[in-house]
Formats: structure tokens, C-alpha cells, sequence
């Protein structure tokens, strides 16, 4: 059922905005071409879904007022439809069109008996059942649908639906912050995490030292010389993995190894203690993304053993694609006045090794290893080169064929987003939790992780005919936290 008054809507730049970015922002949101990454995303047919828990009942004129005022006018591409320019060779462009929100804005009746028998999963049915709706591209490719009615964890839910080809996940979350407030206190910005120490994309070039010191020098020179061996090392894997090089048959892979995919997807969710997590990531010393590589394969690890019932501990190595935002981390604070549309990420390959260890620390340890790695490695700016160059000089069927070529070759995508390092009121509703996926990618497991406040929500896409067990590969993943947290006491402890 659609909610509204049938009104309709011309998103403009916000009137709080300084008078030079205001006008910079209306010549600029009139049209624009699609990057390549964008058509990429919309030939592969990948969509984003956010499902966010509020701590209110829907009060629906609130959050519609909330997106006229905060979401549109700051995001242009939920007013812009595709179209093809002819003048560029009939390459698509994003152009301004007038909004519906009647279109855009859906409150469905789920059945009042299995809302009441079990509301969590009347959920999961619900956005399940969206991944099988196309979405109508004479509109804006975007839609929220408000299913009022409590869980354990939220009084109301939100879900939302975005076609990937108009952001990607970075892009929506400084949105959502830009959009909202403090809970604690509304007359604030909901504040992003801190900074890391890095300023830049994954990898930094090292600064050269004074040409008097010597082995430091040569020590410099020696680290260009490993930078381009990885980078050409990882380079060939690339290729090889379009080409001929696929992951073994295991219970992760997706059946159809390639062919049809199976039209449903399913998403799971639950919290993580962001305290457990830093807590594990101080007694490694490493960083949150390798303590939650390292879960990862605890996790799957974990599943696979008792899933198969193999007794044999060789070990077996999969490969993720690990998408990687490659904004410069300073767009991520606080103040966002102008938020940056389009996607501005791309990949590399992770490797996780399916194997039992005495020691659950040993994961996080082999993540670490494995992430200082690529960081010394070009392969995250060769992965977006490479694919802007096929879409750009041949043709996006082309890049296309070959992303989804590189993907069914994998058999898991990974990701992290990094969001409010405090709860936030969007439009109006306070937002009790945030957990995000996509689907439309070939393979039959993603697992996403979004940090929001003190926890992390760890969200799984899975195929919904592969993994009819799903809450129980979610459950290993709040086991492995447990017990490397356990582990982590134990190193502290000797």
C-alpha cells in the first residue's frame, strides 16, 4: 500500500548550506554522467537494502517531512532517473525529475498471524520477498517501506531499497548522518568514529628519508621494490581468477556455479560488542577490519566443521571479494555540509583458510599477516583502474561480463561500513540499530559488517534455497567473538 497525499516534489539544495556551495550544488545537480563503477553496478543488477530499527511506532507525516527536507534535497540522485545521451554515444546520464513520494513511500498489511507468532521473521520474509521486485526504472531507484510493528529488538522497522548504481554504502551512511542528530542530544550531529591514523586510500606511499641517512634510505628504495612485486603478484591472481583460476567446491559455493541464480535472498542479522572486538584488536595489535576478517573465518570455519562432519583439519582456502571505500577518510567526520554521491569503491581479494586451531587467536594473527599484505600492495587502485578502463574503452557489457565472471570465481563478499559512533534520530525517529547488504551478486554469502554506536551489526545475504540454516551460520559468528575473546583474556592472563 502506498502512503501520501499523492503530492509531488522537486528536491532542492538545502536552504542551511552556504550561500557559494548552494549554488555550486544547484548548477551541478541538473545532470551528470553515470560514473563507470555506476554502470558497472546497474548492468550487474546490485542492490543495496538497509533495514533500520526505530525506537518509535511509524509517524509517517514525521518521516516523510524528514525525507522532503534532509534526504532529498542533500542527495540528488533520489530525484534523477537514467537516461540515454545520445550526443555522448548514448552513454547514460543522471537527470533531474520530479518526485512522487506516494511512488517511493510503502507501509504493506503482512499478516497479522505471523507478525504475531513470529515478528522477526516476518520481517526476514518480507525483504526477502523485495529482492524478487524489480524496481521500477521510469522513477528514481529507490523505496522505503515502513513495517510498523514491534520486534525483540525495534518498535518499528524501515527498510530501504536503492539500486546500487545511484551510491554505494559509504555515500548513503554520511547521508544518514548529515540527515540527522544525536539522540542524546538533538541539537547536535550524530559524530562519525575518530579518524584513523591514515589519511588516504588503503595504501601510502612512505615518506623518503633524509638523504644523509643511509640504510634508511636503502631500506625506502627496498620497500618501492616489495610494493611492485605484490602489486604485480596480485595482479596476475586478478587475472588468473578472470580467466581460469576458481575457488574448490565447497558447502559455500554458489550450486549453480555461475548459471541462473536463485531469484531470493535472504538477510540475517544480530549485534556484536564493538568493546569485544577492540578488546581483541588491543591484544593482537592490529585493526578492527583484520579482528573481523579474523571472526570471519573463525565463523566459517566453524559452520563448514560441523556442517560437512569432515574430520580432516587441511586446511581448505576460500577467497572473498573484500569491497574497500576508496575515499580519502577525512570525508567520513562529522560536518558533512555537501555529501558526495556516486560509488568510490573498489576490491581486492581476501583469502580466508578454512581450518581448526588450538588457539582462536590464530584467525585474527593470520588476518593481520594477510591485511599488512595488501596494504603493501597497489592491487585495491589497480582493481578500480582495470575496471574503469573496460567500461570506459570497451564497453560496459564487456566490464560487466567480466565482473560477474571474477565474482562467481569467488565464493564470498565482504565488507565494512563505517558508521555513527553514536545512535541517531533520522527524520524524527530514533534509530536503534542499522544493518545493511546488497544482493543481485553472484555469490550465495555476503557478510556485511556496520559498526553504529557501541556495537556491530553483522548482516548476512545468503541464498535462500542454499542456506535453509542460516541462523545457525549467524550464530557461529557470535560464537567465534566469544570464544577468541575468551582466548584474548587467556593471552592477557600469561
Amino acid at each position: 500500500m502506498n502512503a501520501g497525499s499523492g503530492s509531488r516534489f522537486v528536491a532542492t539544495p538545502p536552504p542551511n548550506l552556504p550561500l557559494s556551495e548552494r549554488e555550486s550544488a544547484e548548477t551541478e545537480w541538473s545532470e551528470e554522467p553515470m560514473s563507470p563503477t555506476g554502470r558497472l553496478m546497474e548492468d550487474v543488477g546490485v542492490h543495496i537494502v538497509a533495514m533500520l530499527g526505530l525506537g518509535i511506532p511509524l509517524n509517517l507525516p514525521v518521516f516523510r517531512a524528514g525525507i522532503e527536507k534532509e534526504l532529498l534535497p542533500r542527495y540528488p540522485r533520489f530525484s534523477s532517473i537514467q537516461v540515454m545521451d545520445d550526443s555522448t554515444g548514448g552513454k547514460p546520464r543522471w537527470v533531474r525529475t520530479t518526485v512522487n513520494l506516494d511512488d517511493h513511500i510503502m507501509v504493506p498489511k503482512v499478516n497479522p498471524t505471523a507478525v504475531a507468532s513470529d515478528p522477526e521473521k516476518a520481517v526476514e520474509d518480507y525483504v526477502a520477498a523485495l529482492t524478487t521486485v524489480p524496481m521500477d526504472r521510469r522513477r528514481p531507484l529507490w523505496d522505503f517501506h515502513f513495517l510498523d510493528f514491534p520486534t525483540s529488538k525495534a518498535t518499528s522497522t524501515m527498510v530501504l531499497r536503492i539500486h546500487h548504481s545511484i551510491g554505494d554504502g559509504m555515500s548513503f551512511m554520511t547521508l544518514f548522518v548529515a540527515s540527522s542528530c544525536s539522540t542524546d542530544d538533538p541539537s547536535k550531529q550524530a559524530a562519525m568514529p575518530p579518524p584513523p591514523k591514515r589519511t588516504g586510500p588503503i595504501y601510502q606511499r612512505q615518506p623518503r628519508p633524509p638523504l644523509s641517512s643511509g640504510k634508511a634510505l636503502l631500506m625506502w628504495a627496498f620497500s618501492y621494490l616489495v610494493l611492485a612485486w605484490h602489486t604485480l603478484v596480485d595482479g596476475v591472481l586478478l587475472v588468473a581468477t578472470v580467466l581460469f583460476l576458481c575457488d574448490p567446491r565447497t558447502l559455500f559455493t554458489r550450486a549453480d556455479r555461475g548459471r541462473k541464480a536463485h531469484l531470493c535472498k535472504r538477510f540475517v542479522h544480530r549485534s556484536l560488542s564493538l568493546d569485544d572486538i577492540k578488546f581483541i584488536k588491543n591484544v593482537v595489535n592490529c585493526t578492527i577490519n583484520d579482528v573481523l576478517v579474523g571472526v570471519t573465518s573463525a565463523a566459517i570455519s566453524q559452520y563448514y566443521f560441523r556442517k560437512s562432519g569432515d574430520i580432516n583439519t587441511k586446511k581448505i582456502c576460500l577467497r572473498s571479494f573484500l569491497l574497500v571505500d576508496a575515499r580519502p577518510v577525512s570525508s567520513r567526520q562529522t560536518c558533512v555540509s555537501k555529501v558526495e554521491t556516486g560509488n568510490r569503491f573498489s576490491g581486492l581479494i581476501c583469502p580466508f583458510h578454512i581450518a581448526l586451531h588450538d588457539d582462536p587467536l590464530e584467525h585474527v594473527r593470520r588476518a593481520k599477516r594477510l591485511m599488512d599484505r595488501k596494504k603493501n600492495s597497489l592491487e585495491v587502485m589497480l582493481t578500480r583502474l582495470v575496471g574503469e578502463f573496460l567500461v570506459k574503452y570497451l564497453s560496459v557489457k564487456i566490464g560487466a561480463f567480466f565482473l560477474r565472471l571474477f565474482l562467481t570465481r569467488t565464493t564470498i563478499m565482504l565488507s565494512n561500513v563505517v558508521g555513527p559512533a553514536e545512535h541517531i534520530t533520522l527524520c524524527g525517529h530514533p534509530v536503534v540499530f542499522m544493518a545493511g547488504s546488497v544482493y543481485g551478486q553472484p555469490q550465495a554469502l555476503t557478510v556485511h559488517y556496520e559498526n553504529y554506536g557501541n556495537t556491530i551489526e553483522i548482516t548476512l545475504a545468503v541464498d535462500d534455497v542454499q542456506f535453509p540454516d542460516c541462523h545457525q551460520l549467524l550464530d557461529d559468528f557470535g560464537e567465534s567473538v566469544r570464544l577468541i575473546k575468551d582466548a584474548a583474556s587467556l593471552h592477557i592472563v600469561k
